[in-house]
């Protein structure tokens, strides 16, 4: 049974029945900062690389960053309006996952361009409603030669979801030990979450503000970033297999993980590749990916 959200009468394909943002394009010149603050939340800054060297997979997320002017957020700390958010009402907004492919690193100290645009939207009906799915495309070039091309699948609901109220309960206990021979694992913090969103210009409440959390997302705590889990499962790949070479990458986020929750991310190598998940002790998949690798 199809069910139509408060506030959203006419259905979210109504919406974007018309809406075709424009192609938007970008230019960064890749300084090494962004990358060595990275290094340091990850405290990986012994690995960050310089002026020169090659990113790591997804390390540019640091990078091409929109900073609107504060009056033009919304009450939830997100951008209010922008080229590739939809027209719908009581907009709520969450990453689903992703797609990479790396032909050649990006490196640092030389400029870089970025094409962005919408190549997809999907309407989808579950039990707690409509779900408006849009997938935005980045092609990333270095010196003439696209480099990156990045897919994220951004999923909008309208309204509210009450399931929230009642689905999730903090669980602070120790994840539980891993089948797999690749293992991290890591207890977020507030300061975490607060440098990790500083650090890609993430205004959303749900990472910094626990009354907010708890009084309008209903969430149990402040909610861990889903970009933050899939570059920690990224990490495992280049702390365990220093030798391979990313070629291509897809990830998906599953459940929140909550600030007092500990995580374990963990990671088998297989054939051309290797399978990721974070867990913890409330979930067996709050995330997961899998890597090609070259």
């Amino acid at each position: 049974m199809e069910h139509t959200p408060p506030g959203c009468p006419k259905g979210l394909a109504s919406y974007v029945a018309e809406w075709n943002p424009a192609p938007v394009t970008a230019t960064d010149p890749l300084p090494a900062a962004p990358a060595a603050a990275l290094g340091a939340v990850l405290d990986r800054q012994d690995t960050a690389p310089g002026p020169g060297e090659p990113l790591p997979p997804l390390w540019h997320w640091p990078y091409f960053l929109d900073w609107p002017e504060q009056r033009r957020l919304g009450a939830d700390g997100h951008p209010a309006e922008g080229p590739f958010l939809p027209p719908v009402p009581d907009r709520r907004r969450m990453i689903a996952g992703g797609r990479a492919e790396f032909t050649a690193p990006l490196l640092l100290g030389a400029a870089a361009h970025r094409t962005s645009g919408v190549v997809g939207t999907e309407v989808k009906h579950g039990r707690t409603g409509e779900m408006l799915f849009v997938t935005v495309r980045h092609e990333i070039s270095q010196e003439g030669v696209v480099r990156v091309v990045e897919e994220q699948d951004v999923v909008y609901r309208s309204g509210e979801d009450a399931r929230r109220r009642t689905r999730f309960a903090l669980d602070t206990a120790d994840a539980p030990p891993a089948k797999e021979s690749w293992e991290l694992r890591l207890r977020p913090t507030p300061s975490l979450l607060f440098r990790f969103s500083a650090l890609t210009a993430n205004a959303h409440r749900i990472h910094y503000d626990t009354p907010y959390c708890k009084d309008v997302e209903g969430y149990p705590g402040l909610v861990a970033h889903g970009p933050l889990l899939v570059l920690l499962m990224l990490e495992m790949v280049r702390e365990n297999a220093p030798g391979r070479t990313v070629r291509a990458l897809s990830y998906r986020l599953r459940a929140p993980l909550f600030v007092g929750e500990q995580l374990v991310a963990v990671g088998e190598e297989g054939p051309g590749g290797a399978e990721l998940r974070v867990a913890s002790r409330r979930e067996e998949r709050h995330a997961s990916a899998r890597v090609t690798f070259a």
